[in-house]
């Protein structure tokens, strides 16, 4: 850190990301839960035939591919904001809705960047423990006082509130806004965005990270009331109004307009998934119940530190992460299926040479 960096960061911890090597084609990648599925078709068709010319500037209302995702979402294309990545629009959220009069509210096992934002905007925020179980309790943030961020399915332990329990959130204060992250409801949830109608107070942000194969080419959305979408665009028109290249719009317009790609790589995620849970369980694991396109696993034969660090020497990369309450676990993206029975073959390797 130079001598000019202004003090005002000087308690700032930036988040980490998971670790991208260079060499991946010697390694099984299981550890940023990025899609084992290319784009779809289409997407890759439309991203050689349908963007802009580069000397040109990208369309910064995204016109044609906020039309498409209103389709599918079942809301005007004025409830959507377009992001450069989900990332970008909860930092506008974070922005936008939190003050000293209106801290955060978040779990304390949850996505990372959610204390970062925070720290970097100078805002107050409070983490309210998940359950002895990992799970949250919706009367936590029915009583909480300011702004609720709360994944779903939540990270990294995989595990979803159903709608229900975030209406009653929604309704129990209708004078605080709550932010639902649905970067993982493709993978078995139910998603909130139809309660952008009856709840002004409501914003959902989702991501084509995941479930959409587009984790390199950034892009993400928010869905919420007008208003609440004016204020995202307000910071964004202030920071950068193109904020999403002309590729990734082409891209993310070919992808909406092939959804039964997705659905069918979804779907063959989920069945993986639930098939490396069983497979993990016979060794002896205990996992969260997870609706992401991820697990998360422990075992009392071996520390979560000590296997992340074995798997790694054995190019099997996972997400370790060395704090109170989940240093014993790891969370485990879900590959193809051969890339999971490399990792299963891979731990029972480990356990062996253990007993």
């Amino acid at each position: 850190m130079s001598r000019f960096f202004s003090h005002k960061f000087d308690a700032l911890t930036p988040y980490v990301p998971g670790e991208q090597p260079g060499d991946k084609q010697q390694l099984v990648k299981l550890n940023t839960n990025e899609n084992p599925f290319p784009p779809s078709p289409k997407a890759l068709l439309y991203a050689r035939e349908h963007t802009r010319s580069p000397e040109l500037y990208s369309d910064p209302e995204g016109v044609e591919l906020r039309r498409a995702l209103g389709f599918l979402c079942g809301v005007r294309p004025e409830e959507i904001v377009l992001a450069n990545g989900s990332d970008e629009v909860l930092n506008f959220a974070f922005m936008a809705f939190c003050d000293a009069d209106h801290p955060a509210v978040f779990p304390d096992v949850t996505y990372g960047f959610y204390p970062v934002f925070c720290q970097l905007s100078g805002i107050p925020y409070r983490e309210i423990p998940l359950k002895a179980d990992f799970s949250i309790d919706p009367e936590d943030y029915c009583r909480a006082r300011g702004t609720v961020f709360i994944a779903n399915p939540n990270a990294p332990t995989g595990m979803l509130l159903p709608v229900e329990a975030i209406e009653g959130i929604l309704a129990s204060d209708p004078d605080r806004v709550v932010v639902v992250d649905e970067a993982y409801i493709d993978f078995g949830g139910v998603s909130c965005i139809p309660l952008i109608k009856k709840y002004p107070n409501l914003l959902v942000t989702r991501t084509f990270s995941k479930s959409r194969s587009m984790a390199g080419a950034r892009l993400g959305f928010a869905v919420g009331c007008e208003a609440l979408i004016g204020d995202l665009n307000t910071l964004r028109y202030s920071t950068n109004p193109y904020n999403v290249n002309s590729l990734t719009l082409a891209l993310g317009l070919g992808t909406v307009l092939e959804e039964s790609y997705t659905q069918r790589n979804c779907a063959e995620i989920i069945r993986v998934r639930e098939l490396t849970a069983e497979r993990l369980k016979a060794l002896g694991f205990r996992l969260t119940d997870s609706k992401a396109n991820f697990l998360f696993a422990r075992s009392d034969r071996i520390s979560g530190g000590e296997l992340y660090r074995k798997l790694k020497e054995r190019g099997v990369l996972v997400r370790h992460f060395d704090k109170p309450r989940i240093d014993d676990y790891n969370r485990i993206t879900i590959g193809t299926e051969d890339q999971m029975d490399a990792l299963v073959e891979a731990i029972k390797a480990i356990l062996e040479e253990r007993t």
